[in-house]
C-alpha cells in the first residue's frame, strides 16, 4: 500500500457507493484543471466533470457555462473479456481516500466476481501543482487466484455534456475537432461551439509485462486496450500520463501536448508526484491551521483550506474562481462577489501572489464593466453580478423558485453591491501587502471608476435633500426592488470616500501616477466636487439612537417570522405558514446582510450596535446561502455569544463534508471555504487591522480547544501565531521563509 499522510490529512470513504456528493468532495483541482471524483469506470449514474479554468461556452444555454470537457481518466478492467463490475461482485475490501497533504486521490479495493476470481486494485491519481497541465494516474492490479487474461481498457470519453441529468438544460458545448489514435498515445481535441476555444487532451499509457496493445477510435470515444496474461499473486502496474492544453494560452496543441508527455515520461510518475508534493507542501507550510483538542473542526477546516489552495493559479491573471470552484457546474461556473469578499482574504494573508492574480482578473475585465455601466445608463464601471471569461453580465434571466415555478431572476439587474465589494477587496489587499505597484497601475483605476459609478447611480431626492439608491437587491436576496439597502448604501458611500482619500494620497506621493490615471479616465477636479456632495448626502437607514439598523427602508413594516426549529443538520427550518413564493413580504432573510457590513467595516460599529443587530437578525436568518454561517460565527465571537458562534462555525466548516445545504453535488461551496478560514482567523484568532494599519489579535478559543496555530503574511513578512487558552505568542518567520 502507498504511504499516506497521517489521519488528520485524510478524508475517507470506506463503503463503495456512487454519490454525486462524494464526487464533489473527491474532486481534484490545481487552479487550471478540475476533475470531479467519479470512478474511473464511469458508472451510468455518475456525473463526470472535466473543467479548464476560463473555458466557457453558451450554445443553447441561457448564459455561458463552464464547459464540461471530455473525461480522460477512464479505465475499465476485464477478466477473460468479462467486465469486472463492482456492482456485480462481492466487495471484500474497499477504501477511497483524499490525501489533502499530498494532493491525491487514493483507491484500494478487493473484488470477488461470480466465478470466485479475486482481484486487488490499488492506485492513485493527482493533478500536478508543479506543472498544472499534467494529470497523472498510477494503478496496480493483483490477480490473487486466477490466470485468466486481464484486459485493461483506457479511454477518453468525448460524449460528456453539461447538466447531464437535467433534460431541460443538457447541452454539449463542444465538438471534436481532431483526434489521433496510436500505440504510443491517444489525442482528442475539443472545440467550443461559440468562440472556438480548443482544448487538447493527450494521454499515454505505460504498462508492464503486457501481451498486446490495441487502440481504437469510436468517433466520440477513443480507447486503448492492453492484454495481460497474468501469474497469480503477481503485481501489474499501469501508469497513465495526460497533458491538457487550451488555445487561450497555447498554440499547436497536439504538438505541445506531445512534448509535455515525452518530458513527463522521461521524468517518471514517482518523481512527478514528488515534485507536485513539494509545491503543495510549500503552500501547506504557510496555510495550514492546527487546532488541538477538536479533531472534527481541525479536519473540516483543513478540507476547506485544501479546497482554496486547489483553486489558485497565480500564473494566470485572466481567470478567477467560480462560486463552485472547478468542482461542478453549479452557478454555471460563474464568478460572483464570493471571490473578493469571502475567498480573497485567505489568499491575501496566505498566498498573496494568488490574491493579486484574482484582482487582476477584475482589471482585465474593467472595460466590460464600463460597458455594462454605460448600457444601463450610468458612468464609471459597473461590475456584473455574474461573470465568466470576458467580464460581461452572465446572470440568467430566469430560474425556479422553491416550488419549481419559473421566476424572473433580478440579481443581474439590481444586485449592485458587487461593484463596491471589489473596491473593498482592493483596499484589503493593499493595506495587507503594501503592493503599491499593483494599486498605482491597476487597482486605483478600478477604485476610481467604481466610485464614479456610485455617484451616477445615486438618485437625488430634492424633497429630503439626500441621495438614495433604489430598486436594488442587497446580500439578502429574499427581498427584491428594495429602497436604500443599508449594506449597499453604506458601502457605496465608503467606496466614494475611500476613492477621494486615495486620490489625495496619490496626488501627494505619486503625482506622475495620478496624472497618468486621471488623463486615462478623464477625471477632473469639478467631478470630484460632485463625488464629495454625493458621499456626504447618501441616505443611510440607521437611527443611531436605537442601535437597531433597518436592513432597508420599510423592512420593519414587513410581517415578522421567527425561526424556532432546526433540522437534523442543525439548519433552520421554515416557520409555519410561510409562502415561499412571497418571501419579500416577511422579515425572514436569506443570509447575513446588515451583519455582513459590520464584519467588513467592524471598526465603524460599536459593541452595543453589533450585539443588538446580531440578536435581532440571527433569529430571522434562514442561511439559505452557504455564505451566511461564517459571518454569524465571526460576529457571534465579536459580541461574546460563543456557543452560537461555534455552532455557526461548524455549519460553515462542514457545509460540504456533511452536505448541510443539500447541494454539494453541484460543486464546492468555495465562498464558504473562505468564510471558514475567516471564522477561524478573524473569529477565534481575533485578528483585525486597525485604522493605523496595525495588526491586532483578540482571540477566544472554545473551552475544549487546547490551542490554535496559524501563519499569515502581513506587510511582506510571515508571522506565526500560537494561541492557547491563556497565552498568545507571535513570531516573525520572514528570515526562515523563502517565499
Amino acid at each position: 500500500m502507498m504511504k499516506l499522510s497521517e489521519e488528520k490529512w485524510l478524508i475517507k470513504k470506506n463503503n463503495f457507493e456512487v454519490s454525486p456528493v462524494n464526487e464533489t468532495i473527491f474532486t481534484l483541482s490545481n487552479g487550471y484543471l478540475g476533475v470531479r471524483g467519479t470512478f474511473e469506470d464511469l458508472f451510468f449514474n455518475e456525473t463526470p466533470g472535466t473543467y479548464v479554468a476560463g473555458i466557457f461556452d453558451k450554445s443553447e444555454s441561457q448564459v455561458k457555462e463552464l464547459v464540461n470537457l471530455p473525461y480522460f481518466w477512464g479505465l475499465k478492467i476485464y477478466l477473460k473479456y468479462e467486465y469486472l463490475n463492482p456492482f456485480e461482485c462481492e466487495i471484500l475490501d474497499y477504501k477511497r481516500i483524499l490525501d489533502m497533504k499530498q494532493g491525491l486521490l487514493y483507491k484500494e479495493m478487493r473484488l470477488k466476481d461470480k466465478k470466485n476470481r479475486i482481484t486487488k486494485i490499488e492506485g492513485y491519481r493527482f493533478l500536478s501543482h508543479d506543472n498544472r497541465n499534467l494529470a497523472l494516474m498510477k494503478y496496480k492490479i493483483v490477480p490473487e487466484n486466477y490466470k485468466d487474461r486481464i484486459t485493461l481498457e483506457y479511454f477518453i470519453d468525448g460524449k460528456t455534456t453539461n447538466s447531464t441529468f437535467h433534460p431541460k438544460e443538457r447541452v454539449k458545448h463542444y465538438f471534436l475537432s481532431n483526434h489521433v489514435v496510436s500505440d504510443d498515445y491517444l489525442y482528442l481535441e475539443a472545440c467550443t461551439r461559440d468562440k472556438n476555444y480548443k482544448v487538447g487532451i493527450l494521454s499515454s499509457v505505460e504498462a508492464e509485462n503486457y501481451h498486446s496493445k490495441v487502440s481504437r477510435n469510436y468517433i466520440d470515444f477513443i480507447a486503448q486496450s492492453i492484454d495481460i496474461d497474468p501469474v497469480p499473486q503477481n503485481e501489474y502496474t499501469i501508469n497513465i500520463y495526460t497533458s491538457i492544453l487550451d488555445s487561450r494560452r497555447y498554440d499547436n496543441l497536439h504538438e505541445n501536448n506531445l512534448k509535455e508527455i515525452r518530458k513527463a515520461k522521461n521524468i517518471g510518475i514517482e518523481k512527478l508526484l514528488e515534485n507536485h508534493k513539494k509545491k503543495l507542501e510549500k503552500r501547506w507550510n504557510v496555510a495550514d491551521i492546527k487546532i488541538y483538542g477538536d479533531e472534527k473542526a481541525d479536519k473540516a477546516l483543513r478540507f476547506n483550506i485544501f479546497s482554496l489552495l486547489s483553486l489558485a493559479n497565480p500564473d494566470d491573471e485572466m481567470v478567477s474562481i467560480g462560486a463552485k470552484g472547478l468542482h461542478g457546474e453549479g452557478y454555471k461556473g460563474h464568478v460572483f462577489w464570493d471571490t473578493e469578499i469571502f475567498m480573497l482574504p485567505f489568499y491575501i494573508y496566505e498566498y498573496p501572489e494568488a490574491a493579486r492574480s484574482f484582482l487582476m482578473y477584475r482589471y482585465y475585465t474593467l472595460d466590460k464593466a464600463r460597458e455594462n455601466a454605460k448600457k444601463n445608463g450610468y458612468q464609471g464601471a459597473q461590475y456584473p453580478w455574474e461573470s465568466a471569461d470576458t467580464g460581461e453580465e452572465e446572470t440568467p434571466k430566469w430560474g425556479e423558485d422553491y416550488y419549481g415555478n419559473k421566476v424572473r431572476i433580478w440579481t443581474g439587474d439590481m444586485e449592485y453591491h458587487i461593484t463596491a465589494d471589489i473596491a473593498f477587496s482592493i483596499r484589503e489587499y493593499l493595506r495587507a501587502t503594501d503592493d503599491w505597484e499593483f494599486f498605482l497601475n491597476y487597482g486605483a483605476e478600478i477604485f476610481f471608476e467604481t466610485a464614479r459609478f456610485w455617484v451616477s447611480r445615486a438618485e437625488y431626492n430634492k424633497d429630503k435633500d439626500r441621495y438614495e439608491i433604489n430598486k436594488v437587491i442587497g446580500p439578502d436576496e429574499f427581498h427584491e426592488h428594495v429602497k436604500n439597502n443599508f449594506y449597499t448604501n453604506y458601502l457605496a458611500r465608503w467606496n466614494i470616500k475611500e476613492a477621494l482619500k486615495y486620490i489625495n494620497i496619490i496626488k501627494e506621493k505619486f503625482p506622475e501616477s495620478y496624472n497618468k490615471i486621471s488623463r486615462k479616465i478623464n477625471l477632473v477636479e469639478s467631478e470630484l466636487k460632485k463625488w464629495k456632495e454625493v458621499s456626504n448626502k447618501i441616505f443611510i437607514p440607521w437611527n443611531k439612537t436605537t442601535h437597531l439598523i433597518e436592513q432597508f427602508e420599510g423592512y420593519f413594516k414587513l410581517e415578522d417570522k421567527i425561526i424556532t426549529k432546526y433540522n437534523e443538520k442543525n439548519m433552520p427550518e421554515w416557520p409555519e405558514n410561510v409562502d415561499l413564493t412571497k418571501l419579500n413580504k416577511y422579515q425572514l432573510i436569506k443570509q447575513a446582510d446588515v451583519l455582513m457590513l459590520m464584519h467588513l467595516l467592524s471598526e465603524e460599529f460599536d459593541y452595543e450596535t453589533k450585539k443588538i443587530n446580531f440578536e435581532y437578525y440571527e433569529k430571522r436568518t434562514m442561511h439559505k446561502s452557504s455564505l451566511s454561517p461564517s459571518i454569524y460565527a465571526i460576529m457571534g465571537l465579536t459580541i461574546g455569544n460563543h456557543s452560537k458562534a461555534y455552532e455557526h462555525f461548524l455549519r460553515t466548516a462542514l457545509v460540504d463534508l456533511e452536505d448541510n445545504q443539500g447541494n454539494t453535488a453541484l460543486g464546492l461551496h468555495a465562498a464558504s471555504a473562505g468564510g471558514t478560514w475567516q471564522a477561524a482567523i478573524y473569529g477565534f484568532g481575533g485578528m483585525n487591522i486597525d485604522k493605523d494599519e496595525k495588526l491586532n489579535f483578540k482571540p477566544w478559543l472554545p473551552p475544549h480547544w487546547k490551542s490554535m496555530e496559524f501563519n499569515i503574511y502581513y506587510k511582506k513578512k510571515l508571522f506565526n501565531v500560537k494561541i492557547t487558552q491563556n497565552h498568545i505568542k507571535i513570531n516573525d518567520l520572514s528570515s526562515l521563509n523563502d517565499k
